[in-house]
């Protein structure tokens, strides 16, 4: 097991490097810099203020000079400045991440209490109500832009009924109450969507699943349908849906830039679409390599979840 893990950290490290060659070269294909963005388009600011303050950001320097600067800080553990604050970029997602964590958790937490009972129940009435709207929930889910359901979500809920807030965020230590409330929108909204993909694959894996051999077997031996149905089939048919969750965790890290904006929350999402518009080059390398890397540990946490779903499985 400690073998495994060692060669699947050491088999990411192209990966991410090939991410952050790839962030650092696209951002400089992009028009305009930070220092553009500073003095604006119409300001009145001579060629050499410009060239001065380029000079300042270091970046007069050659291309691959500023990637091997920057990259042989990352291996220090510093991220770099951000251009426009100064701030340590580490030191803004230290404080953004725990928001983006907890929009995540509950938006996957929203879409297991969905999608489980909804994909067990469509698998085992074949055919009936639950499967048609079972099948046409996975459709919707899939096919919605998650901005118009949170726009959607924001128009009944916050607008017209009045019950939740429509935007903005309190910190979970500073009032518990209120931070649940102004999260469970965005939560939603995250949730609904990903719901759809779980409800159709754990559907199609417990029919699979229901349809084996020892499945057969246990109900010929007298066993409760109940037992059959959660003890035997849902464990087996959850390795594909923990595949999916996996995958989907990690791609809402980032991914969850536009919930983010659009209910105002202080997430890595939002820090990161900030910094692109602002060309503020460490804070867009810096973030994107570290969702990255969050990304990489959370598929490898995944693979380790198998060995405890299916004992079968076992990684020397």
């Amino acid at each position: 097991m400690v073998g495994y893990v060692v060669n699947r950290l050491l088999a990411a490290i192209p990966t991410l490097l090939g991410v952050a060659i790839i962030t650092f070269l696209l951002m400089r294909a992009v028009p305009g810099d930070v220092v553009t963005s500073l003095v604006g388009l119409e300001a009145n600011v001579n060629p050499e203020r410009m060239a001065e303050l380029r000079r300042l950001f270091g970046l007069d320097l050659p291309l691959h000079v500023q990637f091997g600067q920057w990259l042989g800080a990352v291996l220090q553990g510093d991220f770099g400045s951000s251009l426009r604050t100064g701030r340590e970029v580490a030191q803004d997602l230290a404080l953004r991440f725990p928001v983006t964590l907890q929009l995540t958790l509950m938006g996957l937490l929203t879409a297991l209490l969905i999608a489980v009972p909804l994909g067990v129940l469509a698998a085992i009435r074949r055919g009936g109500f639950v499967d048609y709207f079972a099948s046409f929930f996975a459709i919707l889910g899939l096919s919605v832009p998650g901005f118009f359901l949170a726009l959607l979500l924001i128009l009944l809920f916050a607008l017209a009924l009045g019950w939740l807030p429509p935007a903005g965020f309190v910190p979970l230590a500073e009032n518990p109450v209120q931070n649940f409330r102004h999260m469970v929108l965005p939560a939603l909204s995250l949730g609904l969507i990903l719901a759809g993909a779980v409800t159709r694959i754990l559907r199609s894996s417990m029919l699979e699943v229901l349809s084996r051999d020892y499945i057969r077997t246990a109900r010929a031996k007298g066993l409760s349908e109940r037992v059959v149905i959660f003890r035997h089939a849902l464990r087996n048919a959850l390795i594909p849906v923990v595949t999916v969750i996996g995958i989907q965790f990690g791609s809402l890290l980032g991914g969850a830039v536009i919930i983010e904006q659009v209910f105002s929350l202080p997430g890595v999402g939002r820090f990161a679409l900030e910094g692109i518009n602002l060309r503020d080059y460490p804070v867009v390398q810096g973030t994107v390599l570290f969702v990255a890397t969050a990304a990489v540990l959370v598929n490898l946490l995944v693979d380790l979840l198998y060995s405890l779903i299916d004992p079968r499985i076992r990684y020397e």
